[in-house]
This record gives C-alpha cells, structure tokens and sequence, in this order.
C-alpha cells in the first residue's frame, strides 16, 4: 500500500509520528514496523525490518546499504522550495482534474438526453460509471506505484484519463458516452492515491501548512465548481463543449505530468544502487526497499483483500466508512436536486444554478478555517497523552448540523415563492457539516490504525464512491415519486438515526478498539494516572 493516504496529510497534529513515517517513506510499506519483528534473509544472517536495525544488520553482513547523502540534493526534501511547488501545484491540477470531471459534466444531462435520443436514467450512468472507477481504481493503481514510481503512474493516468474522455465529446450514442466515462473514471484514479503521498515525499511534517491549503481548495472545492462551470458551458455552448473544455483541461494536465521529477524515496534509492552496482561492479549495493522487497503480487493481494477484510471486521473502519458514505452521497445528490430546486421549481437557467453552488464553497471554506480551533480543542484534550477520540470532537458538531441542513433545503427548495436564499443558507451548512464529518472521521479512522492508515482509508474509499455513485440512479426518480420536500424530509431523518455514532465512540471507541488486533490501544489519560505512571516509571 501507499505510504500514506492523502486524507492523512489533512490531520494536524499529525496521526503518524516522524518515526512511522521515515519507516514508511523509506520501506513503502504498511503495518506495524516499529513494533513487530519480520526477518529477511540477507546474506547469511537475518535482519530486522525495522529501520534501524535492518540498517544495522545489513552492514554487519558487508552489504552496502545505499541512503540519500545529506546536502547533495538527491532527497526530495532537500530540493529547492520552486521545484517543491511545482510538484505540489502540478499535483493539485491532477486532482482538480479528477474533482471536475465527477461532476462538471451535471452543468447538462438534458442536452444528451435529447441528442442521442436515450433516457435520463442512461445519461446519468455517466456520473455513477465515472464515480466508480476513481473510486476502485486506487486498489491496484495503489501498491503499483510502489513499483513503477508515482510520475509513471502520474503519466499513465492522465494520458488515458485524456485519451477516454475524447470519445464523451464525439459520441453518436449513449453506449459510447457510458463506456468511455468508466474508462476515464478508471484512468483517472491514480492522482486520487498518489497526491499525498507526493506532498509528503517533497515536504517535511512542519512545512505542509501552505501546500495543504493548495490541496484542500482542489480536493474539497474541486466538486463544486464542476457544476458552476459546467452550468455556464452547457447553457451557452451545448453538452459537448463541456466534455471538449474537460479535454482540453485533462491534455494540459498530461503535458505536465511530463516535467514532474520522481519523488518516492525507495525508487529513487533503488536507481541509485543499480547505478552503483552497475558503475563499480560490486553487486553488494542495496537499497532499504531492495533488502525488503515484497512480491508485486503480494503486494497487490494485500492491496486488494485487506481493506476489504477491515470494512467488515473493524467496526471503526465500518460506521465512520458508513458515515462518510451518506455524506459523500449527499454532496452528488446536490448536483442533481440543486437543479430540481433551482431550475425546475424557480426558473433559474443552468448557468444560474451552477452559481447556487458557491454557497456549499462558502460552507467549505468557513470549516476549513475553523480547523485551528480544532487543534487547540485537541491539544487541551490530549494534555495527558493522545487519543484517537480526541479527533472526534469536530464531527459532534457537524452530525448536529448535517440534519438542519437537510431540514431548511427540504422546506425552502421545494417551493418558488421561498426566497432562493433558503436552500444557499442549506448548502452552505451543508458544506460546512461535510467538512467537520469529513476531516474528524478520517482523522480518526486514520488515528486508530495508524500501522494501516492506507488500508483503513481504502475500505473507506471503495464504500464511499459505491453508495456515491448510486445516487443519480435514484435521485430523480426520489424527488419525483415522493415530493421535493418528503425526499429532501427522508434524508433529514437519515441524518438523524446516524447522529450517534459519534458520540457511541467517543464513549466506547476505546473498548471496541481494544478487541481489535490492528487498532491502536491508547486511551484518555487522567492526570492523576500520568502522575501514577511516571512514579513507576522512575522506580
């Protein structure tokens, strides 16, 4: 698996410490490896996979272990701070590219419906194939980059993200239009599970404040501005020039995936011990990964079967997936009811509606500048010593004011002579309950399996984009058959029978974690228990 998922560089203070992430970094590798002992054969004696001592261990049996040679530029962390930046900003295009291709393309589902003489239910495959392929995609696009590197990988998507999306604009038929948006959902995965780890190969933990800013604006506000965008397109140029500018958009992207520089530490290192091996003869220079190499098809079976296994065993990764899934599924239902609100029941024209989005952008933005109050709230809870519950205290919140949310958009869309402002003020709570859930789930999740951070946030991923993506197969079917304000009622009332599971594991997660062979087993310390600890600790 991925050294460390993307929703893992959002979480500050960080989950993982400097030691798990230099062992991931230079291993690319997950589990416990600063606690359990593998041993791997290396000459005649067996080392410790933990870093230290395989280093140790390596040397002892006259392998030359092969490292980056500080001040000499070849670690990406010593790269000068312009490269860094072009690395982050290029990333950031890719996943921008992937947020607008999810939903830009709802700026006009009608236009297809007409010209290629098909249903609503077919046009609207084409969100639900593209949600599903970016959202299985990451399974093997994942322990494939820890073999090939993340620029090829970069390269690889983005061109067949590029190359698929060309059939969408010159479709004679639904067929085509279908198939081509699974294949580029498909394609277009691999940012979506490299983008992360990418920001961590080139940045330090202390200086990612700015270059996550860069990739919140383009994970989080990336689906929003497709419809803003695609609105104003379909509205004046027609269906096609949507998937033409996403053409266009996607080429650009590919064309700079062809100057971003290698950056994963383990491929780096083992170029340059084939390089010395080839140079000097001396077949004795290794790298880390290299002594602790894993079969690709070990590998790809763990990627595949263990966060599936963890989905249905860990009750943690099960209800905070289920959770964030019902919230994923909301945001893409939007795209489909802001329509019905604004263009059906008000008169708005699509590039109007597309606007109403800015206001689940300012909900975003109003979160995510509040996430250092979190910090504070977390650093006063864990003054005794961490714990994963600690993280949940944003997503209290945010449970309580997802239902108002869904309350106000139910009884103010649903009706014309209701100011539009009733169902703006709905999305921007919405907006706002989407990032407090979003962030504090994943910061717990990834907390209590800090060893399988990746594997926990990958069972996450495959529920979220499977419940999201069977949204626009019943969406319009919900608020036609039931009624604007019974559906958006429904949905309210869902929000409300979840609206515990935060608070269950804040009370109990420290027992349910501690049934778990994987979780973390910390808990909230008293002070007095600290105190206890440490007499012991000194006699």
């Amino acid at each position: 698996m991925p050294s460390e998922p993307l929703e893992a560089e959002f979480i500050h203070p960080p989950a993982l410490s400097e030691l798990q992430e230099e062992e991931l970094r230079q291993l690319e590798r997950e589990g416990t490896l600063h606690e359990s002992e593998t041993t791997t054969q290396v000459g005649s004696a067996a080392a410790s996979i933990v870093v230290k001592g395989l280093e140790a261990a390596v040397t002892r049996d006259g392998i030359h272990l092969v490292t980056f040679a500080p001040g000499t530029g070849e670690d990406p962390r010593e790269w000068s701070r312009a490269r860094k930046w072009y690395i982050t900003i290029t990333t950031a295009f890719l996943c921008l590219a992937v947020a607008l291709g999810s939903s830009m393309i709802t700026g006009d589902l009608h236009g297809p419906v007409q010209d290629l003489n098909t249903t609503e239910e077919i046009v609207n495959l084409t969100v639900t194939c593209f949600v599903i392929g970016f959202g299985l995609g990451p399974l093997a696009f994942a322990p494939l980059s820890e073999v090939v590197g993340r620029r090829s990988i970069y390269g690889i998507s983005m061109f067949f993200y590029f190359i698929f999306t060309l059939p969408s604009a010159l479709a004679k038929n639904a067929a085509t239009l279908v198939v081509a948006r699974q294949l580029a959902g498909l394609a277009a995965s691999a940012p979506m599970c490299n983008v992360g780890e990418s920001v961590a190969d080139v940045w330090s933990i202390e200086e990612r404040g700015i270059p996550m800013v860069v990739f919140s604006a383009t994970i989080f506000l990336g689906p929003c501005l497709g419809p803003l965008i695609g609105g104003w397109i379909g509205q004046y140029a027609g269906w096609r020039w949507i998937y033409w500018v996403l053409f266009i958009f996607t080429g650009f992207c590919f064309v700079l995936t062809l100057f971003i520089p290698e950056t994963l530490a383990p491929v780096l290192l083992r170029r340059k011990a084939a390089a010395l091996r080839e140079t000097t003869g001396d077949e004795k220079y290794r790298s880390l990964a290299e002594l602790d190499h894993t079969p690709f098809a070990e590998t790809l079976k763990i990627a595949l079967l263990r966060p599936i296994v963890m989905l249905f065993t860990e009750p943690v990764v099960l209800f905070m997936s289920f959770y964030l899934s019902f919230v994923y599924s909301l945001l893409y239902l939007l795209f489909f009811a802001f329509p019905i609100a604004f263009v059906e029941i008000r008169g708005f024209s699509g590039g109007l509606t597309g606007v109403t989005f800015i206001s689940i952008i300012i909900g975003i933005v109003i979160a995510l500048a509040l996430m250092p109050y979190q910090e504070k709230i977390y650093s006063k809870a864990t003054a005794h010593g961490s714990f994963p519950e600690a993280r949940l205290f944003p997503m209290l919140l945010g449970s309580l004011t997802l239902p108002i949310a869904l309350l106000i958009f139910a009884f103010t869309g649903a009706y014309s002579w209701v100011n539009f402002m009733g169902p703006c003020v709905a999305g921007a709570l919405f907006g706002f309950s989407m990032i407090l859930l979003y962030v504090a789930a994943n910061s717990y999740i990834i907390d209590s399996y800090s060893d399988y951070a990746a594997s926990a946030i990958a069972a996450k991923t495959v529920m979220r984009s499977l419940i999201g993506a069977a949204v626009p197969l019943y969406v319009n079917q919900m608020f036609a058959t039931m009624g604007f304000q019974w559906a958006g009622l429904l949905l309210a009332l869902v929000a409300v029978v979840i609206m515990p599971i935060p608070f269950v594991f804040y009370v109990y997660g420290y027992r349910i974690r501690t049934r778990s062979e994987k979780a973390s087993k910390s808990r909230r310390m008293e002070l007095t228990e600290t105190v206890e600890e440490k007499n012991a600790e000194t006699v």
